[in-house]
């Protein structure tokens, strides 16, 4: 399949890029930032995606959805990353609204319209250490009646903060580490027992720690059956970690645009700096690593959607390689802006502290590294 967009893929683009640089700038995100609200993200400015229909861009037509596919989302995460806009789109409208394509029918009757709609946000409460691992999960789910009591702690839950539902991987069987005996429920996120603290890490966007004492989940809760929440999870999962590749993409792209007109403008010993032999190559050599990872992006988004059975080993080569580069572009471009790159007073910082968050979300480069070299066969 040919590595390009399609027309209305493209228009989507266009429409993203326009409505993000004139609603929400990097100034926007400073903003949220020095407020200091846990929360994270302006609630006025998700209600005008979720009018654009953002917010069900992959959500099934019968529940009020677009349906649009994951290129559409991977797109408009591009733009974000870009501007650093802050919003519950990855974790609601991409991650959630892909796990729950699994769940019952009365389950995504209750929480699609509303998610689609914006007027509900969904978390994945997954990891219990500071390293991705799915299979290291040690929260029990234990059999009460027809239900379950859930029991144990989730940290680092990205739009955990008033969220109003949240995913929940807990184990049901077995011992952490095992990859089997692991369940995926759906829960409210009022439910009794359920207690979150807010924590902020280095890009200042809304993180969460939960604890689980004896939260009752009903037996329709569950996704999927008991036993197999690993692996209707995993879909979700990978489109997660595209859709954060597509993101560090956008970040990247801006890092390296930013560099390349301060290299065009700033003069040392009478010369503009963008002269020197050394800062060319570079450039060069950041701008090819940037075009393969948009060729990776777009190929993982186009797996997905079209051959499942290749989409985690492509979603992990986009999520290592996107990573890699974006770490390579913020550096290079705190570089070459000397140390004024790093202060406050410019907004390369910004990008810099976020690429290395999303580079750690859902698994860094190591893991996604090993996870292909094992889907390869090694």
């Amino acid at each position: 399949m040919a590595l390009i967009y399609t027309e209305e893929q493209e228009m989507l683009r266009d429409a993203a890029k326009g409505f993000l640089n004139d609603a929400a700038p990097v100034s926007s995100f400073r903003a949220l930032r020095d407020s200091g609200d846990a929360l994270g993200w302006s609630r006025e400015l998700w209600g005008q995606m979720a009018q654009m229909g953002w917010a069900g861009i992959l959500v099934e037509e019968q529940y009020g959805g677009l349906d649009f596919g994951l290129n559409g989302a991977a797109l408009i995460l591009e733009e974000m990353g870009r501007n650093l806009t802050a919003s519950p789109f990855l974790a609601s409208s991409v991650i959630a609204a892909t796990a729950l394509r699994g769940a019952s029918d009365d389950t995504k009757a209750n929480w699609l319209p509303k998610l689609a709609q914006g007027k509900a946000v969904i978390a994945l409460a997954l990891e219990e250490g500071v390293k991705h691992d799915p299979s290291a999960t040690s929260m029990v789910a234990t059999k009460s009646g027809n239900g379950y009591r859930l029991n144990g702690a989730k940290s680092y839950v990205f739009e955990g903060i008033e969220a109003d539902g949240l995913l929940v991987l807990a184990r049901t069987d077995g011992s952490s580490g095992d990859e089997t005996g692991l369940s995926l429920f759906m829960l409210d996120a009022n439910a009794k027992g359920l207690s979150a603290d807010a924590v902020k890490l280095l890009d200042q966007r809304n993180y969460a720690n939960f604890t689980f004492d004896d939260v009752e989940v009903s037996g329709g809760d569950l996704i999927g059956k008991e036993g197999a929440g690993l692996s209707m999870l995993e879909p979700a999962l990978n489109a997660g970690r595209i859709g954060l590749s597509a993101e560090m993409l956008g970040a990247s792209l801006q890092c390296f645009e930013t560099t390349t007109e301060y290299l065009k403008e700033r003069k040392q010993f009478g010369q503009v700096i963008g002269s020197f032999q050394g800062l060319q190559h570079r450039s060069a050599h950041l701008y090819s690593e940037l075009e393969l990872v948009r060729s990776a992006v777009l190929k993982a988004a186009q797996d997905f959607e079209n051959t499942p059975k290749h989409a985690g080993m492509i979603a992990s080569l986009a999520k290592a390689k996107s990573g890699e580069v974006a770490i390579l572009a913020a550096n290079e471009g705190v570089q070459m802006l000397g140390g004024i790159g790093m202060t406050d007073e410019l907004d390369m910082g910004l990008y810099m502290k976020r690429i290395r968050a999303a580079q750690e979300l859902l698994g860094d480069y190591s893991f996604h590294a090993n996870r292909f070299a094992k889907l390869r066969g090694f």
